[in-house]
């Protein structure tokens, strides 16, 4: 990391507020939230990493922490008989400009303890350096609301609060800009908490349901959302002085290990099958070929499908993706789901010819008429549909659907 990108940012870990600091208090917090009822919790990995013990405040202490460090994500499991409220992680894009609310517990020790809303819209649809796994917000953020979730209008899942521009970079820069936040988005989380087994809730609001009003919503969320207390090693609580954490956001390492996504298709270039073989074997064959830039392994059929390059990942209840850590920050997330041997008939409005699946995919994420594609490999042919007809068996067609 350089220099230069090592100060754009600051992550808003406690950290920066200062605590004081006797062994048994926190020396940092931060904000997590219920991801399923039965006690996993979702926050940032700079909350959590470096913690001796992570206390979630009113529900004892964490355990089992799980840490995606490239993407600044992190689980926590609390034990209890109480049930937890999950937030839905919502299956709608974000929109430009859209309004949002963010809920967390900043500045915990000068402000009430209690949990805190505020609100905002998207800014823009990536984050640094145009980083597609991150939006950005408007929302007012402080140190602790790091891990805190960030919600539409009807109380669905878009992001996760992570970082925001530093002072250290006004003062480089010799500008002042005003609320500039960052916010990992809901799908990446998603990802992270297929590849360790963890199945999340998602919906989208009903047609035409009225936006829920703050405090409406602030009842909704809140009993969902906790405070994140971490107790560090004895040389950071040693320290007195608040200290500013400068980071960038979290870039993707350059060495060629592959980063799991269940229940997804890669979408890129095939340059080799292989077949009858496990995952394990395909993640190693993968990993074992300089020009493997992703696999989709077919857990229906046992085959494996390398890939020379990837765009994009598809819904596929049947696979197992991965991809190389280097391409993380190109990979776009897409709302599609992929089918094998089915068909939508009907809704046929355009026919490409001499295409490949990547192709067809492509065009029609493209077009805002198509709600799904049919793509026959044999033929080299696909069809974009602009209606959705009734799913039937068809074998040697792979369906994709919006």
């Amino acid at each position: 990391m350089s220099s230069v990108s090592r100060v754009l940012f600051t992550s808003l870990f406690a950290a920066s507020l200062g605590f004081n600091c006797l062994a048994d208090n926190p020396t940092a917090s931060g904000t997590g939230f219920a991801v399923t009822s039965d006690g996993w919790l979702l926050t940032n990995a700079h909350v959590v990493e470096g913690c001796q013990r992570i206390e979630v405040k009113g529900k004892g202490d964490a355990s089992d922490p799980r840490v995606d460090a490239t993407n600044d994500l992190a689980l926590l499991k609390i034990s209890g008989s109480e049930s937890l409220k999950p937030i839905v992680f919502r299956r709608a894009p974000t929109r430009l400009g859209e309004d949002l609310v963010a809920i967390g517990y900043p500045l915990a020790t000068l402000l009430a303890d209690s949990v805190k809303v505020t609100t905002g819209n998207v800014n823009a649809l990536a984050g640094l350096r145009n980083d597609t796994r991150y939006i950005q917000i408007s929302t007012p953020i402080q140190p602790g609301n790091s891990g805190g979730p960030v919600i539409d209008r009807s109380g669905f899942l878009m992001g996760i609060t992570s970082a925001t521009l530093s002072k250290r970079t006004a003062d480089e820069i010799g500008i002042t800009a005003q609320n500039v936040n960052f916010a990992i988005r809901a799908s990446v989380a998603e990802l992270f908490m297929q590849s360790q087994s963890i199945s999340s809730q998602s919906g989208d609001a009903e047609k035409d349901q009225p936006p829920i009003s703050t405090a409406d919503l602030a009842d909704k969320i809140a009993p969902s959302v906790f405070q994140i207390l971490c107790f560090g090693k004895p040389d950071v609580e040693a320290s007195t002085k608040p200290s500013e954490m400068p980071t960038s956001l979290p870039t993707a390492p350059a060495s060629a290990s592959l980063i799991d996504a269940r229940g997804y298709d890669a979408i890129g270039f095939d340059y080799r099958a292989v077949k009858d073989v496990t995952f394990a074997e395909c993640h190693a064959a993968c990993e074992g070929e300089g020009q493997c830039k992703a696999i989709t392994y077919n857990t229906k059929y046992g085959v494996c499908f390398l890939k020379d390059n990837v765009v994009a990942l598809i819904r596929n209840g049947d696979a197992v993706a991965s991809y190389a850590s280097s391409k993380a920050t190109d990979v776009i997330m897409s709302d599609f789901t992929s089918y094998s041997g089915m068909d939508l008939p009907g809704g046929d409005y355009k026919r490409l010819r001499g295409s490949n699946y990547l192709q067809c995919f492509t065009a029609c994420i493209s077009d805002n008429s198509c709600k799904a594609f049919s793509y026959v490999p044999k033929r080299s042919e696909c069809w974009l549909k602009d209606s959705l007809g009734k799913p039937r068996a068809a074998k040697g067609v792979e369906l994709g659907v919006k």
